[in-house]
């Protein structure tokens, strides 16, 4: 289908905001990674006024589909992991246009993933994992087994995640098998939860225990880069921490996490008073 394409990637190339373009070939007969097209025309641009643009494109029985995706959407994505597929993109795809060798540098920095933005993204990932744990507890002592089952494989999968990245790689799109290789202790937790002979109460049971021990152990790691921002500065109000640019990135998971921190001893709470004698504002500091 390449031969096909070929008109509609020739005439982005010729435009001088085109920095790269990847192409991407189904090679099973339902993939993941192209979202189950025969074609993917992955097109990198400086700038545009819509960062995500789409079209899909039909011949006989193929179909392919055309992302023009702009480099701040791309580094952003990057930085909170919320498109795995492009990794994957990245990694396999074949790059077809590349000025100045734009997207080969971009490759070699995906692959280097230097330890500054894995701290980042870990940090992240952690967040995301102490909210879904934190709610399948919950739901497990409400005897509410089924959410708690949902929960609970939603947090071993951002622990697998976490896994991942600390071994210095990115997610991509199949997780358990990169995991697998990378910590089989974390797969064998996920292979006992969902295949099991056990009730799921007794299931639940003993996965809390052993996921208690290995979060537990990346705790320090996990909350590496919010300790280091939040240490800039003696006290933070919430309103704070949310204005805060660098942990803009942990969104919605941000009060659950540092909730988590401080249950784990790592943020302390200042207690300062109000107008009113019997409220009092509460402060978060990092534990020295």
């Amino acid at each position: 289908m390449e031969a096909l394409l070929r008109p509609i990637y020739q005439e982005r190339a010729s435009d001088s905001n085109t920095l790269g373009i990847i192409l991407i070939e189904k090679i099973e007969e339902v993939s993941p990674i192209t979202d189950t097209f025969d074609s993917i025309l992955f097109i990198i641009t400086k700038d545009s006024p819509i960062p995500v643009f789409t079209k899909h494109y039909t011949y006989n029985d193929k179909k392919a589909a055309l992302h023009i995706i702009t480099e701040k959407q791309i580094r952003k994505w990057f930085i909170v992991g919320a498109n795995p597929k492009l990794v994957g993109w990245m990694i396999n795809g074949r790059v077809i246009f590349d000025r100045n060798e734009y997207v080969e540098n971009l490759k070699k920095e995906l692959q280097d993933f230097p330890v500054n933005g894995r701290n980042v993204r870990m940090g992240i990932e952690f967040a995301k994992l102490s909210r879904s744990y934190m709610q399948a507890k919950v739901f497990f002592e409400q005897l509410n087994y089924l959410d708690a089952y949902n929960h609970i494989v939603n947090s071993l999968h951002h622990l697998a995640r976490l896994a991942i990245i600390e071994k210095g790689m990115h997610p991509e799109v199949m997780v358990w098998k990169q995991v697998k290789q990378l910590d089989p202790s974390i797969y064998k937790l996920y292979d006992e939860l969902v295949s099991s002979g056990e009730t799921l109460e007794k299931r639940l049971e003993l996965l809390f225990l052993a996921s208690d021990f290995l979060i537990h152990s990346r705790t320090k790691d996990g909350a590496r880069h919010i300790i280091e921002v939040l240490s800039s500065k003696e006290y933070w109000t919430i309103q704070e921490i949310h204005e805060q640019e660098e942990l803009k990135n942990y969104s919605v998971d941000l009060e659950v996490f540092i909730e988590f921190l401080v249950d784990k001893g790592l943020i302390l709470i200042e207690k300062q008073p109000t107008k009113s004698s019997h409220i009092l504002h509460r402060y978060y500091k990092v534990k020295e």
